[in-house]
C-alpha cells in the first residue's frame, strides 16, 4: 500500500507542541477539513471523540493512532504530526506511552470493513519496525516526513540468532478487531526473529480470521498464545499444543517473555499428536484456567446477555398483541384459543415464560464448559420451569451443569476409537441425566420454597419496604448505566417477573428514563456550564430515554463521573421509590414507551400517570443537581484561575 496516496505534506506536521491529546486531534481534524477531505469538521470530530471512548487509541513507544469513520469524510486520509514535548495525558496500553507520533485516520463510513482496516494494517506493519518510526520521528520537516512515509527499504543491522528450530503459533484478537489485533501480532513475530524462534501469528480480527493456520503448521508447531479479549474461534484446533493464554495487549508489552515462556512450557509439557478430530470439549488442558470466582461471573453475564435477544423479541411480539388488541378492540379475539391474536400472544409469551430459563441455565453451563455442557444445561433450565423454581434455579441449574461436565470432562477423557462417542453421547446423556435428576428430586422442592419465599416477600412489600426496595433499584440502574450493577438489577427484575411480580420491572424501565432525560434537561436550562461536545449528547439522550437505553449517557458520566453520578442516582432513586410504593407492575420486559399502555396494579390511566410521572420527577431532581454541581465546579475552577493570575512571578 502506497501511504503517499492518502496524504499530503500539508497535512503533516513536525515538531509541534500540543497541551492535549484533545488539542492534537482537533488540529489535525482542522487540517484535513482545510485539505477539503471532510464535509464536516464538526460530524467528522464527533464520530473521533467517539471512538476514543470505546477503548485506547494510545499503543507503546510514543504511538498514538486515533481515527474514525464517518459519513463526514469524503476520501479516506490520514494526518501526521509529531510532538516536541511528548504527552502524557493520552489513554494507552502502555501505561507508561508518552506520546510524540500521532496519527489521524479519516474514513469514509462506507469503506469502514476495507479501506480502514488495510491501512490500519499497514500502519501498525510499518510502525512496528523500530527503524522506520525513527526515520518518521527524527523527520526536521512535513517534506521530509512525507518522503520517509514509503520508505521501508532501509536496511537494519540485525544481529546473528541462533535458530531454536522451534515453531510458535498464536492467534490474536481484541474487542474491536483492529488496532491491537495487529499490533500484538507483529510485536510477536518480531520478537521471535530476535531469539531464532519460527512465529505464525492468526489475526482474528474486524475482517474475520487472517493468516489462518494451516494443517501443516499444527502438526509442526511446538505451543500455541492465545493473546485475545475475546473468545478465540475454533480453538479445538489446538487441543494437542501446550497453551499460554493472555491479553491482547500483552504482546505489546513483553512479547520476548511470552514466547519465552511458551517455550518452557512446550519443554515441560510435550505436545500431544495432532488430531482432527479432535475438539476443544475433549481437552484435558487446564492452561490459563479462569479463577473460581471469574468463572461465576462470566458465566453469569453470558447467560444474561444470551437472554436479552429473547426477552426483548418475547416481550415487544406480546406487547405488540396487547396494544392490538386494546387499540381495535379484539380483546375477544386475544383471549380465543387458536385465534391469530392469541397465537401471536402465545408466541411472545412462550419466549418469555418457557424459553427464558432453560436458555439461561444452558448459556451459563457453556460458559463454563463449552459444548458438551449445552445439553444438561439446557435440562436443567426445563427442570426449573418444571419444579417451579424459576430464575433462581435456572441460574442454579446452570452452575450444576457447568461445573459437572468440567469435571467429567477431567474424569472421562475420551481418547482412541470412542473419542467421539464419548464427546457426543457420554457427556451430553450423562450431564442431563446427572444434573436433571439433582434438580428434579434432590434440590427441586428447596429451590421451589426459596423460589416462593421470594415471591411472597416481594408480593408483601408494601408502604417503607416497598419504597427502599424502588429506591434501591433506582439507584443501582443509574450507578453505571448499563454495566454490571446495572445488570444485577436488570437480573433480579426479570427474575422477578419470572417468577409472578411485576413491580421490580416497572421501577426498573421507569428508571431507565432518568438519566437520559435529566442529562438533555441538563444542557439544555443549564447550557453556559457544558461544553459543545455535552451540549451534542444531550440533544440525543431524551430520545434514547423512550427506548428504554440508558447508555446514551455515559459519555456525560464518564466526562465527570464524582458529580454526574450521585446526581444520576438521587433522581433515580426517588423514581424508583414512587413506582414501587405505588405498586405499579409490568409484565413485558423491554417495551421502553410502549409500557404506558401495558402496566397493571392501578387503572389503566393512573397507572400511565404514575410510571411516567415518576420518571419526569426523578429527571427534574437530577438535571437540578446536575445543573448546581456542575456551576460549583466551574465557578471553583475560575476562582483557581483567577488566583493563579494574580500570583506574582518571581
Amino acid at each position: 500500500m502506497q501511504l503517499q496516496a492518502l496524504t499530503s505534506p500539508s497535512l503533516i506536521s513536525t515538531d509541534r507542541i500540543f497541551s492535549s491529546k484533545k488539542d492534537v486531534i482537533q488540529y489535525l481534524v482542522k487540517q484535513l477539513g482545510e485539505a477539503g477531505k471532510l464535509y464536516s469538521e464538526k460530524e467528522y470530530l464527533q464520530s473521533v471523540f467517539d471512538r476514543e471512548r470505546l477503548s485506547p487509541t494510545g499503543f507503546e513507544g510514543g504511538l498514538a493512532i486515533p481515527h474514525g469513520k464517518s459519513k463526514a469524510v469524503k476520501e479516506a486520509a490520514f494526518a501526521v504530526a509529531t510532538l516536541k514535548k511528548p504527552l502524557t495525558d493520552w489513554e494507552s496500553i502502555d501505561p507508561n506511552n508518552q506520546v510524540q507520533l500521532v496519527i489521524l485516520l479519516a474514513i469514509p463510513e462506507s469503506e469502514a470493513g476495507s479501506t480502514h482496516l488495510a491501512l490500519l494494517a499497514e500502519f501498525v506493519k510499518r510502525l512496528s519496525n523500530e527503524s522506520y518510526k525513527n526515520r518518521l520521528l527524527q523527520a526536521k520537516t512535513n517534506s521530509e516526513l512525507f518522503e520517509q512515509l514509503d520508505n521501508t527499504d532501509a536496511q537494519e543491522e540485525t544481529k546473528a540468532v541462533k535458530k531454536l528450530n522451534k515453531t510458535i503459533l498464536a492467534i490474536t484478537a481484541c474487542p474491536a478487531g483492529i488496532a491491537h489485533t495487529y499490533m500484538a501480532a507483529e510485536a510477536l513475530i518480531k520478537a521471535g526473529h530476535e531469539i531464532g524462534v519460527d512465529v505464525f501469528v492468526e489475526k482474528q480480527g474486524a475482517n474475520g480470521i487472517e493468516d489462518r493456520h494451516t494443517t501443516a503448521l499444527l502438526k509442526k508447531a511446538d505451543a500455541v498464545i492465545f493473546a485475545n479479549d475475546v473468545a478465540v474461534k475454533n480453538e479445538e484446533r489446538f487441543t494437542h499444543l501446550p497453551k499460554l493464554k493472555t491479553s491482547v495487549a500483552a504482546p505489546l508489552r513483553n512479547a520476548k517473555e511470552l514466547l519465552e515462556e511458551a517455550l518452557e512450557k512446550a519443554e515441560a509439557t510435550p505436545k500431544k499428536p495432532y488430531n482432527p478430530s479432535q475438539t476443544a470439549e475433549s481437552s484435558s488442558e487446564d492452561d490459563g484456567e479462569k479463577s473460581f470466582k471469574t468463572e461465576i461471573k462470566d458465566s453469569i453475564l453470558t447467560g444474561i446477555s444470551y437472554i436479552i435477544p429473547v426477552i426483548v423479541a418475547g416481550g415487544m411480539t406480546l406487547a405488540v398483541a396487547v396494544l392490538i388488541s386494546q387499540a381495535f378492540d379484539l380483546q375477544d379475539v386475544y383471549a380465543k384459543e387458536g385465534s391469530w391474536l392469541w397465537l401471536l400472544r402465545q408466541l411472545g409469551g412462550g419466549l418469555l415464560g418457557q424459553l427464558m430459563v432453560p436458555i439461561l441455565a444452558a448459556y451459563m453451563a457453556y460458559a463454563i464448559a463449552d459444548k458438551p455442557a449445552l445439553g444438561p444445561g439446557f435440562a436443567a433450565g426445563v427442570a426449573a420451569n418444571l419444579i417451579g423454581s424459576g430464575f433462581l434455579g435456572g441460574m442454579l441449574g446452570g452452575f450444576l451443569a457447568g461445573f459437572f461436565i468440567k469435571f467429567l470432562k477431567k474424569k472421562v477423557q475420551p481418547k482412541g476409537t470412542f473419542a467421539g462417542f464419548i464427546s457426543f453421547w457420554v457427556y451430553p446423556v450423562i450431564g442431563t441425566l446427572v444434573v436433571g435428576s439433582i434438580m428434579l428430586f434432590v434440590i427441586g422442592k428447596p429451590l421451589a420454597w426459596i423460589n416462593q419465599g421470594l415471591i411472597d416477600w416481594l408480593g408483601s412489600l408494601s408502604g417503607a419496604n416497598a419504597l427502599i426496595l424502588g429506591a434501591i433499584l433506582g439507584a443501582m440502574v443509574s450507578f453505571d448505566l448499563g454495566g454490571p450493577v446495572n445488570k444485577a438489577a436488570y437480573t433480579f427484575c426479570i427474575g422477578a417477573m419470572a417468577s409472578g411480580n411485576f413491580i421490580p420491572y416497572a421501577a426498573f424501565a421507569s428508571v431507565k428514563m432518568v438519566s437520559a432525560f435529566s442529562v438533555t434537561g441538563a444542557t439544555i436550562i443549564g447550557k453556559k456550564y457544558f461544553n459543545k461536545q455535552e451540549q451534542e449528547i444531550g440533544k440525543q439522550t431524551w430520545l434514547l430515554g423512550l427506548a428504554g437505553i440508558t447508555e446514551g449517557a455515559i459519555p456525560f458520566m464518564i466526562n465527570d463521573p464524582l458529580r454526574v453520578i450521585p446526581s444520576l442516582i438521587a433522581g433515580s432513586a426517588v423514581t424508583g421509590a414512587i413506582v414501587a410504593y405505588f405498586n405499579i407492575g409490568l409484565n413485558v420486559p423491554g417495551a421502553g414507551i410502549f409500557s404506558l399502555a401495558l402496566l397493571k396494579g392501578q387503572p389503566a390511566l393512573m397507572a400511565a400517570s404514575i410510571w411516567f410521572g415518576a420518571a419526569l420527577i426523578g429527571a427534574v431532581i437530577s438535571t437540578i443537581l446536575l445543573i448546581l454541581t456542575r456551576k460549583s465546579k466551574v465557578n471553583k475552577e475560575k476562582k483557581v484561575a483567577l488566583r493563579q493570575k494574580k500570583q506574582p512571578n518571581f
